[in-house]
């Protein structure tokens, strides 16, 4: 018998609108029936009866790598997430320390690189609107953060201060901080700033749980669960969520490794694993941040960097970890049956991920972790077969894979020739064997799904008149909805949901278009109308 009867509707299967289903019964979080409403009339005598009008019905959506707590947070604060230009920023940022002349620290972030010269903000800029107080703003990519002149006093930053080994301080020509400190130079400041609350964490949680329903998301991998890049350690708080049942969605905490140590720490991720299975969370992940990003050239790359004028540096990019040593840290965290979760941007850090993991295989054994690489900016093509080869998912960020304004002035122009032709090769990977999963590392960019399969199909941002990023790589719309639902399930080893089946988890997104048929430049504009997590009602236009 079933509760929850949603019909009159499209059902989404196989890559198409099933011709044999309109319904789908629900009981107990779990789908008891799919078929036509007359099949499942004998299932539902007492079920509420919900018509969905012709509306497009999908397995929810699935966000493979983000950073929910981060984005709850900064929803909640100095959000800077909504502002294109400097202007923008300067408005938000003025509001909100008048809004709030009680805080000691401003706060916040999300602002994006292209919106400055040379993707590089300054102190002066905040300076004239917050001479008080300290300010701390990472921007979208957390692998940034834009600071002002009290809180690099705060921070003793002067001329003389070296960078450390795994970031940089932006400076000037006298080799005085401008405002801008890259990687592991923003834990410089980053160590000063007050720590959130447990409230204010918990908070971050249901705000972004709310956005994520809005979208369509009905599950996650929190790429970041521990104290890394200025996150707060958000492990305590899922637990709670879970034990209080404010925590809906399902997810998966992916346990950050502190690059700062070594295999001493297996131990202590072991223990916080078991600490989550105890309350009923999945913590059994392992983040591992293996380079940078392109745009502040740490994204490890085969190739050097090229300077302004075109010509090759002595720079390639960053490894924090140094190959061997990532190979016996997979393997040994392999052994003990964690699965990997590793942030490789650039090619040379997929191509040191890929070995390590070949490395764990050898040893171990296949022992079924599915391990992943997440963002995959750039892959070489002789690394592209071994995805499939290494049975590693490919996870990546499809919003990002455009012509924008980032990727035309602030990543192409400094990439060796080989790299521009190996941005986000979707259509490669697939081709190979591959399995694919995507994500939208949010609060890094949007995570709303339909955007990131718009671009995945069109190569093209949605709303945007420019040329494709290498369009060869397009996916179909099938192939992107999998890659959101199934492909992202796998990663997170949920096994029943990201297919409409009966018995699987009754995760259903309803969209207000068909959108595997309408218009490719218009998927974008396609709305979330109804959002449903394990059949319970979770958003509703």
């Amino acid at each position: 018998m079933a509760e929850l009867l949603l019909t009159n509707a499209h059902v989404y299967g196989d890559g198409v609108w099933r011709p044999d289903a309109d319904s789908i019964a629900i009981r107990d979080g779990i789908i008891v029936g799919v078929g036509t409403n007359a099949d499942l009339t004998g299932l539902v005598p007492a079920a509420e009866v919900v018509d969905l009008e012709g509306g497009w019905v999908l397995p929810g959506f699935q966000d493979a790598h983000v950073h929910p707590i981060q984005a709850g947070l900064e929803m909640n604060a100095c959000n800077l997430a909504d502002g294109h230009e400097v202007s923008d920023y300067v408005d938000t940022i003025a509001a909100y320390a008048l809004a709030h002349p009680e805080a000691p620290w401003i706060v916040g972030g999300g602002w994006s690189m292209d919106a400055f010269p040379g993707g590089v903000p300054t102190a002066a800029v905040l300076d004239r609107i917050v001479a008080d107080r300290p300010v701390f703003l990472p921007n979208r990519d957390h692998h940034s953060a834009w600071v002002n002149t009290v809180a690099l006093e705060l921070a003793g930053i002067t001329a003389d201060t070296p960078d450390p080994e795994d970031g940089r301080i932006e400076r000037d020509g006298r080799g005085e901080a401008t405002g801008a400190l890259h990687e592991g130079a923003m834990a410089l400041v980053s160590r000063l700033v007050p720590r959130p609350s447990p409230g204010e964490i918990a908070r971050a949680l249901q705000t972004a749980q709310a956005h994520l329903h809005s979208m369509g998301i009905t599950a996650w991998q929190d790429a970041l669960v521990g104290e890394g890049l200025g996150m707060p350690d958000s492990l305590d708080t899922y637990l709670a969520a879970q034990r209080d049942g404010s925590l809906i969605a399902g997810v998966v905490g992916a346990l950050w490794w502190d690059r700062t140590r070594g295999e001493e720490q297996i131990a202590d991720l072991v223990e916080r694993r078991a600490r989550a299975a105890a309350a009923g969370v999945d913590a059994s992940s392992v983040k591992i941040m293996q380079d940078g990003v392109c745009e502040t050239f740490t994204a490890a790359v085969v190739e050097p960097y090229l300077d302004r004028h075109g010509q090759p540096t002595d720079n390639h990019g960053l490894s924090f970890i140094e190959a061997a040593d990532l190979a016996r840290y997979v393997q040994l965290l392999d052994a003990e049956d964690f699965q990997v979760h590793i942030h490789a941007l650039g090619d040379r850090a997929v191509r040191d991920s890929l070995d390590a993991i070949e490395h764990a295989i050898e040893v171990n054994g296949r022992r079924g972790n599915r391990h992943h690489l997440a963002h995959i900016q750039i892959v070489r093509p002789e690394d592209v077969p071994r995805f499939a080869e290494l049975d590693v998912t490919a996870n990546a960020q499809p919003l990002w894979a455009c012509l924008d304004d980032q990727m035309a002035d602030l990543t192409l122009p400094f990439l060796s020739a080989p790299a521009r032709e190996q941005q986000y090769v979707f259509r490669s990977l697939l081709d190979a064997g591959a399995r694919l999963a995507f994500g939208s590392d949010w609060p890094v960019s949007s995570p709303d799904p339909l955007l990131g399969i718009h671009v995945a199909v069109n190569r093209v941002a949605f709303g945007e008149d420019t040329e494709p990023l290498l369009s060869g790589q397009r996916l179909t719309v099938a192939e992107a909805i999998d890659a959101y639902t199934r492909g992202s399930a796998f990663v997170s080893r949920r096994d029943a949901a990201g297919v409409l089946e009966v018995g699987n988890v009754a995760d259903v997104v309803v969209l207000d278009t068909d959108v595997l048929t309408t218009d490719p430049a218009a998927i974008g504009a396609a709305q979330v109308t109804r959002t449903y997590a394990r059949g319970r009602l979770v958003h509703a236009l």
